[in-house]
């Protein structure tokens, strides 16, 4: 099935329930990158990837690639319609972040692609966090609440709503840091 990717369309940052639907439309974008460069490794990441975890409903995509791949991992999500940040603080070009919006049986999902080299620490870290959050039903609960608090407190921008989730982050991400120090 090919994928169709449209321009990114910042909206809100919101708290909305868990949708299964979203895990099909992830597998077809990750099979349709690893189509462009069959180098590449396309993991789902973010709550979306996590059954019963709610959030903004956003598809968040690991790209990693080999060492001194970054510019054909670049190119492939390019010649799929994924586009650079336009939102302040976008992420810096030597560990880009792509952006789009997929639809997917009649549906518009947002996709965040973070492309990161595959021996690089954080992407480790970023599928660990995602486990983690599978496994821990009482951890994924923690994520949701503070998710939903943040929302509450009237924080909408995107940029501004991942600053404030990050405390949680790296505090889980710190259990993991002790462990292999």
């Amino acid at each position: 099935m090919a994928i169709e990717i449209h321009p990114y369309l910042q909206a809100p940052a919101s708290y909305g329930d868990y949708d299964a639907g979203v895990v099909h439309a992830a597998r077809a974008l990750a099979d349709g990158i690893c189509r462009q460069d069959s180098r590449l490794r396309v993991e789902h990441i973010g709550s979306t990837a996590v059954p019963g975890c709610g959030g903004k409903g956003y598809i968040d995509l690991l790209l990693t690639y080999p060492d001194g791949h970054l510019d054909a991992a670049k190119a492939a999500l390019e010649t799929l319609g994924f586009g650079r940040q336009s939102s302040r603080d976008p992420f810096p070009e030597e560990r880009p972040m792509r952006v789009g919006t997929v639809v997917h049986e009649g549906r518009r999902f947002p996709v965040h692609v973070h492309v990161i080299a595959a021996t690089a620490p954080e992407a480790a870290e970023l599928l660990w966090f995602r486990d983690r959050l599978r496994a821990d039903e009482s951890l994924r609960a923690a994520y949701e609440a503070e998710k939903r608090r943040i929302v509450a407190e009237g924080v909408t921008d995107g940029v501004d709503y991942s600053n404030a989730k990050a405390s949680f982050i790296d505090g889980v991400l710190a259990v993991r840091r002790q462990g292999s120090a």
